[in-house]
């Protein structure tokens, strides 16, 4: 098409955005498109709480992860195709509604997912929001000849993964266990291969600024879980000081997981294709990780209401504070390491084993995860502190 034709037709000629745009900051459509993955993750928060309370936490935890990824992968990778390609027009806009109909899709199975092994919704809303991105690749290929390649291989790549994703709901229960993990490294191969030559202009402080907004809707679910403490305790549902002692460790641990995870800026760091996908693929396991804390919270409360018959104190314990040691451990590694000293790096480790060693005692669980925390949170700010120190000092010098 013609751009006088696009143009009489409302639409814009989709190509590569410039990377160094300034002030690029995040659309109203990608704030909506991020509402809906509210939705799918709070299913999987619920469906993994309700597990482990239930006594299933290992069935749960690795029906989770993979749920999980499902939602992680489809918002990513609509993530980066929209830093480096959004035309914002209405065409583009329906295609990422359509994305957001798969979301709700793949929401409403979770449950039956995660507790029944029944996986059809789920992958039909996953394959929903995938075949759309690729009518987007299409439109690109069309479009713009420099990216075509790319756009090609993508379009190609992900519709082939998508009929195998379906092929797979034909097996019986194991193999399509043994399939999901297969699936997954095509999943992942596929922007490795599509973009080998070449890399998709996406912009570093826009990428950088999606993940951390993704991050706040995850934070979100662990201040709910602590609401619904308060919520317990006005109810004298069980001891008002347990509650709300749980409900101030939650608000504790919400605040620093968000303290660690914006102590530094990191567009500056995504100038490089590597550097890029390994920020991407890392946070799998610091998503995953917030959402899961959510689930301890409730489990947390679930003991101490007696709600839950099969739940241990060990089961609660290791439920609220593997997630925070997963996450300050990657956290560490994708967002800190590198930008803070070594003596920082070792103490904030060491607060991340000793959340880990906080489930021997679980008298101390919630209190001694949150104690932890902030000693890491001020091992943070004091680098801060230290950095911008440095920095005036540098300026100083240099005006002078």
């Amino acid at each position: 098409m013609t751009t006088d034709l696009l143009h009489r037709i409302g639409l814009i000629r989709m190509s590569g955005r410039d990377p160094r745009q300034s002030h690029r900051v995040a659309s109203p459509l990608e704030l909506f498109f991020d509402l809906v993955f509210v939705v799918a993750v709070s299913q999987a928060s619920q469906s993994l709480h309700h597990g482990i309370a239930e006594g299933h936490a290992a069935e749960t935890t690795l029906s989770y992860a993979m749920v999980f990824f499902a939602i992680w992968w489809a918002w990513m990778n609509f993530t980066w195709f929209a830093s480096a390609f959004d035309t914002d027009d209405w065409l583009y806009r329906v295609t990422t509604i359509a994305q957001m109909a798969g979301v709700l899709v793949l929401a409403a199975g979770v449950h039956d997912a995660m507790a029944e092994g029944d996986w059809a919704t789920v992958t039909w809303g996953y394959v929903i929001m995938r075949l759309a991105l690729v009518t987007q690749w299409l439109r690109l290929a069309l479009s713009d000849p420099e990216n075509r390649s790319i756009a090609l291989r993508y379009a190609a790549g992900i519709a082939i993964v998508q009929v195998l994703w379906l092929a797979r709901l034909l097996l019986d229960g194991p193999a399509q266990f043994w399939t999901f993990w297969v699936m997954v490294a095509l999943e992942f191969l596929v922007p490795v291969w599509a973009e080998r030559k070449r890399r998709t202009p996406w912009h570093p402080h826009h990428i950088a600024e999606r993940f951390s907004l993704f991050t706040l809707i995850l934070l979100g679910e662990s201040l709910l879980a602590s609401a619904n403490s308060i919520i317990g305790a006005r109810n004298g549902e069980a001891r008002v000081d347990g509650l709300i002692g749980l409900a101030v460790a939650g608000i504790v641990t919400a605040a620093a997981l968000w303290w660690v995870y914006f102590s530094r800026a990191q567009g500056e760091r995504l100038t490089r294709n590597s550097r890029g996908f390994a920020f991407g693929y890392a946070h799998y396991l610091i998503f995953a990780a917030i959402g899961a804390v959510s689930a301890g919270i409730e489990v947390e409360l679930d003991l101490l209401t007696g709600e839950a018959e099969h739940l241990t104190v060990a089961t609660a314990s290791l439920a609220f504070t593997i997630p925070v040691a997963v996450y300050m451990v990657m956290a560490w590694a994708v967002l800190l390491r590198g930008q803070v000293s070594g003596a920082a790096s070792a103490i904030f480790l060491v607060c991340a084993g000793g959340v880990l060693l906080c489930a021997i005692a679980p008298v101390f669980t919630v209190a001694g995860t949150a104690v932890l925390l902030c000693v890491a949170v001020a091992v943070m700010e004091r680098e801060r502190a230290r950095a911008r120190s440095v920095s005036g000092l540098e300026t100083a010098r240099h005006d002078g």
